[in-house]
């Protein structure tokens, strides 16, 4: 009886351990099974990062986006198209030295001792760290500034001629044109702003105005450079004015800075340097808006195009460009409105410093 009991009870325990085997064995088939189709899917996936590594190393839109928008040792039109500017050095020991930048298109990027180095901007660096050098060179801001200089000297000398050719007579075509933007500057910005002794200030703010306004149209253009989008340019503008207020400020403006009429003695601890701050402050805002302005559209215009290349589909590609479209329409008013807005507060600053009222609001 021993031994059957002993058969029975061995049949049983691999009868059990054979049936809770089989769920893992089909689980562990199962899994045999579907390793190639995650084999498959896994390699897929590799190819899809893969490409897109390939794709970031390709085109890179921030590097583009920087490229346009900064200053440059050549005018770059389009992609290999480009013409090379002047690099003007001054040094101690060489003296002055005129050369192309074309000679910096080498593998080193470097020549006759000095080397371009690629930034946010590029600048030229003698490879001996030791030499101090000034560099002069015409930029691409500054081929840029040199043609707007060109274009409203020939503006405005056309328009002096046709002035001069019909006396008494009604101005027609761009004279006409010209004639209703230069008094509407003249009679709704610079007047009521300035006071009764506008006409000593009204050439600088006119020729503020359209300098701002050629350059904000120009860095439209396919291939411009982005002169007002440049916050040196923008920090210069801002600083003349500065000066032309403060030259020409009475001592009305002066005491509003020193001693503000109606402030107890002891808040004057408080109120002269928050005086003395907003006096910085007003330059300071137009150099950062004009900046901030006209780079942020060129960003997104820019960025907008760099969608093309990043998705790399004809079907996006003419939804992109028809709101690039409509974005550049809005840039056009902008560059115009920037003009007006710069000239308008360089306006009531001048005027506030020359108004002869004892109690007259500084623009505070």
């Amino acid at each position: 009886m021993y031994t059957p009991l002993r058969l029975f009870i061995t049949t049983a325990l691999v009868a059990a351990t054979c049936l809770f085997n089989l769920p893992t064995q089909a689980q562990e088939s199962g899994h045999a099974d579907q390793n190639p189709i995650a084999d498959s899917v896994n390699k897929e996936e590799h190819e899809i990062e893969h490409n897109l590594e390939e794709s970031e190393e390709k085109f890179n839109i921030g590097q583009m986006i920087m490229h346009h928008i900064a200053d440059s040792h050549e005018w770059e039109f389009s992609h290999g198209v480009a013409i090379p500017l002047p690099v003007i050095l001054y040094s101690a020991d060489r003296g002055i030295e005129v050369f192309s930048s074309s000679n910096f298109h080498n593998e080193h990027h470097e020549y006759n001792g000095y080397h371009l180095v690629h930034g946010d901007s590029e600048t030229v660096e003698p490879v001996d760290h030791e030499r101090k050098i000034y560099d002069f060179s015409i930029t691409k801001n500054v081929a840029s500034m040199m043609l707007s200089a060109i274009i409203l000297v020939l503006i405005f000398t056309s328009i002096g001629k046709a002035y001069q050719r019909n006396v008494g007579k009604a101005p027609k075509g761009f004279q006409s044109a010209m004639e209703i933007v230069i008094l509407f500057i003249r009679d709704d910005v610079v007047k009521p702003n300035v006071g009764p002794n506008y006409e000593k200030y009204l050439p600088y703010l006119l020729t503020l105005f359209f300098f701002i306004l050629v350059n904000n149209i120009l860095g439209l253009l396919p291939g411009a450079a982005n002169v007002t989008g440049n916050i040196a340019i923008t920090m210069t503008l801002a600083v003349i004015t500065f000066i032309i207020v403060h030259i020409n400020a009475n001592k009305n403006y002066y005491k509003h800075l020193v001693s503000p009429p109606g402030v107890p003695a002891p808040l004057l601890l408080i109120m002269i340097p928050v005086e003395v701050v907003g006096v910085f402050m007003k330059p300071f805002s137009l150099m950062v808006r004009l900046f901030a302005n006209m780079t942020a559209g060129h960003i997104i215009l820019l960025s907008l195009f760099g969608l093309i290349f990043i998705f790399q589909s004809m079907f996006i590609a003419p939804v992109i460009s028809l709101f690039a479209l409509f974005l550049n329409f809005i840039e056009i008013m902008v560059a115009f409105i920037q003009a007006f807005i710069f000239t308008l507060l360089s306006s009531m600053y001048i005027g506030s410093a020359i108004e002869e009222h004892g109690h007259a609001d500084h623009g505070h």
